[in-house]
This record gives C-alpha cells, sequence and structure tokens, in this order.
C-alpha cells in the first residue's frame, strides 16, 4: 500500500491491480483454490519468482487468501477473500470491454 492519500476511488483501485500479473491471477482464483502449481499454469508467462511476489503483494492488500496446511510435504492454497472476490466483479465490465477491444483488433488486422 501507498504511504500517501489516493486521489480518487479509481487510483486506490489501481494502485491494488497495478501490473501484468495481478489481474490474471485473481481471475485464475476466480470461484476456487489453487495450489501455486495450478496458478502457474493458468496464468502462462508468469515466473515463479514474480508469482510469488505478486501472491505476497495482493495477500498484503487483502485480496488473496495464503492457506497453509500442516501437512508432508507442505500444501498451500490460494483463495479470494471477500475483497477479492468484489474486486473481481468489479473487475467483469473491464474484462468485457477487452474481449470487445479484442474483437474490433481482430476485424481490423483481419484475423477474425
Amino acid at each position: 500500500m501507498r504511504n500517501q492519500p489516493y486521489v480518487c476511488g479509481l487510483d486506490a483501485a489501481v494502485d491494488v491491480i497495478d501490473g501484468k500479473w495481478k489481474v490474471l491471477i485473481i481471475w485464475a482464483l476466480n470461484h476456487q483454490r489453487c495450489r501455486f502449481g495450478e496458478l502457474r499454469r493458468l496464468v502462462p508467462g508468469v515466473t515463479e519468482k514474480v508469482l510469488t511476489q505478486q501472491l505476497r503483494e495482493l495477500e498484503g492488500d487483502g485480496i488473496v487468501h495464503r492457506e497453509l496446511y500442516d501437512v508432508v510435504p507442505p500444501k498451500v492454497e490460494y483463495s479470494l477473500t471477500e475483497l477479492g472476490d468484489e474486486l473481481n466483479t468489479a473487475l467483469g465490465p473491464l474484462g468485457a470491454w477487452g474481449k470487445r477491444r479484442m474483437a474490433v483488433l481482430e476485424e481490423e488486422t483481419g484475423q477474425g
């Protein structure tokens, strides 16, 4: 979290989802718990280091819950918190806009 005050609500929201991977991680955790390896498969291209960092930041912001099970070998599952579910719902219209944008781009480039 930033130490300075936010300019508006959108500023506060973008601070949480800043970067390429956080929105994709939130999308991957939509209504399901995932282990680290599952998340790596659901978010292609993300490195272990970046995924770990992004998960820690999302956990610090109260978006992701990390559940550690006391078993051998260790088992860790990630899920969205209530706040994370709300954020995921709020991102729905942005995703819909993105799909429309992709369709327009495909038409313009003749790939559709």
